[in-house]
Order: C-alpha cells, then structure tokens, then sequence
C-alpha cells in the first residue's frame, strides 16, 4: 500500500531549527539547557527518591516514577540534539537516525498519553474507593498496566513511522523543524500523503481521544466524590489537586491533537515548532512540580535522604 523508504533518493535531512541567527541560537541553547536540566534533575530526583524510600512504595509512586521515567526519555529524545544544532554550523541528522528518534519520540509520547489515564484511573480508585484501594490496584494490575502501555505506545509509534519515513523522499531535504516530527518530515515527501494522513488520523484519534475521554470521565467521577466531602478546606484541597492536574494534561494533550489530528494541508512550520514544546519540553518540566515535588510525602523522603547523608 505504501512505497518502500528504498525508493527514497534522500539519505539526510537538514534539521533548520528556531533561527538562522547565532546570536539568538546562543540565547536559546542558554533557555533549553535550563529547561532541560531543571527536567532532568526534577523527575531524577523523584526516581531516586521513591526508590530510596520505602514508605513510597505504593501504586501512586509507582505510576509517579513511570511518569517522570517517560520524561525523561521523552524530552532526551529531542532537545539535546536541538542543543547541539543551536550551536553547530551543520544541522544534519541522517535518514536512519531521523527514523530513530521520530519512532522514540512517538513513542514515548504515546505511552506518556495513554499512561495518564491510567494515573487517573488510579487517583479515581483512590478518593472513590480508599479502603479497597491497595485491593484493587495491587502489584500485579500495576505491572500490567504499566507494560501494556508501553507496548501500545511502542507499537503504534511503529506504525506511525514506518508509514511516514516509508514516503519517498526526493529532495528538497529541509525539515522546517527542531527534530524530526512526523507531518514536518511527511511534508517533504514526493507524492500525494493524503492516505497516509488519513491512516495517520485514524490512528491518533484512537490514542489521544480514548484515554483522554476516559481521564476526563474519571475525573467527572472524582468531583462529584469531592463534592461530597464536608469540610471546606478538604474540598478546597482536592479541587486544587484535580485543577493542577487537568492543568499538564491540557499542556500535553491540546498542543499534541492540535499537531497530529489534521490534514497536511493546515500544516504551519513556524506555529508548529511552537506548539510542539509544550507537549515535549514544558511538560516534562510541570509534570515533577505538579504531581510530585508539591507532595508531602516527596517533600518528607528528600529531607530523610538529605539527613541521612548528613549523619553519614
């Protein structure tokens, strides 16, 4: 149904990037080293901590260390590279790495899209059912949940790439883009996309809209349990919760349908780079602050490890 990538006469491809300008490269690498370290040490340091702790060895954390797990990878599937190229006269990233990293980072993504709902499945199970919580998720749910949405995500992030990177690719061999994203490589392509793209649609509607509408109706279920809470400041305090929450997963989700559910011809370069930092680099950043690092426990278990390190 598809041309074979060996049809292909492009063997590399030129990542263009924000600006032509080195000194608002240099600006930029400054911003994007900060952002991606302050990623990186935030979701490390939950890893390390829920590890290190025992008290932290719930189903919550669990699904906590996967989150900042997955964005870790997710935004080291990108922006070190984009870092290299701001300061770097050559931009080149060749065929089978471009392959690479579109397939990494979908998939990542996909897996980080899908795994919100389970971390809403598990917020949903905990206010409504809290004395048949550890029954319902007990390890062995976890575990599955866990490597059935990586498995989903890794899957269909191979289809997603084979399709594209399987276009023939003619020349020019510009990507108007910071890495390779899917319709920004697609673009390139030396045919008509429009059944690839409709394939494409298909296969992003199934994995952002089905766990987006079973967060939102677990989260619809979850309010109407808060609302039965009688103190002021309980409901106060799990509403601020839900709210930060819906918050990330409005960052991740309207950036990433905005990008990938639609036809080649709404296709914008500049806007696109944009809006893709919100679902790659930002909320790898908000996901640590919001779930985590705001949390008591977290809070409580970083100055046990602090003091422990101290006295020895």
């Amino acid at each position: 149904m598809f041309p074979a990538s060996n049809h292909s006469s492009v063997t590399e491809f030129i990542l263009l990037g924000f600006s032509s300008d080195p000194t608002s490269n240099r600006i930029l690498f400054i911003i994007f080293l900060l952002l991606y370290l302050c990623s990186v040490l935030g979701n490390g340091l939950i890893i390390l901590l829920i590890c290190l702790d025992s008290h932290l060895h719930t189903p919550m954390y669990f699904f906590l260390s996967v989150l900042s797990l997955l964005d870790l990878g997710y935004v080291t599937s990108t922006v070190p590279q984009m870092l290299v190229h701001l300061l770097s006269s050559s931009k080149l990233i060749s065929f089978g790495g471009c392959w690479m990293q579109m397939y990494v980072f979908g998939a990542l993504g996909l897996s980080e899209g899908i795994f919100f709902a389970v971390m809403a499945y598990d917020r949903y199970v905990a206010i409504c059912f809290p004395l048949r919580y550890t029954l319902i998720l007990n390890w062995e749910l976890c575990v599955r949940l866990v490597v059935g949405t990586w498995i989903c995500g890794f899957f269909f992030s191979l289809l997603h790439t084979y399709f594209t990177m399987s276009l023939p690719f003619c020349g020019p061999n510009m990507i108007n883009h910071y890495f390779c994203e899917g319709p920004s490589v697609r673009s390139l392509a030396c045919m008509d996309t429009h059944l690839i793209e409709v394939v494409d649609l298909v296969l992003t509607t199934f994995m952002m809209v089905a766990p987006l509408s079973f967060i939102l109706a677990s989260y619809v279920r979850i309010t109407m349990a808060i609302l039965k809470i009688k103190t002021t400041q309980g409901r106060c305090k799990a509403f601020s919760t839900c709210a930060s929450h819906l918050i990330v997963l409005t960052l991740f989700y309207a950036p990433a349908i905005y990008i990938y559910m639609r036809l080649n011809s709404n296709y914008s370069p500049e806007r696109d780079k944009q809006v893709s930092l919100f679902y790659n680099v930002f909320t790898s950043l908000f996901n640590p602050v919001v779930y985590s690092l705001r949390n008591k426990d977290i809070k409580a278990a970083f100055i046990k490890v602090v003091m422990r390190n101290r006295v020895a």
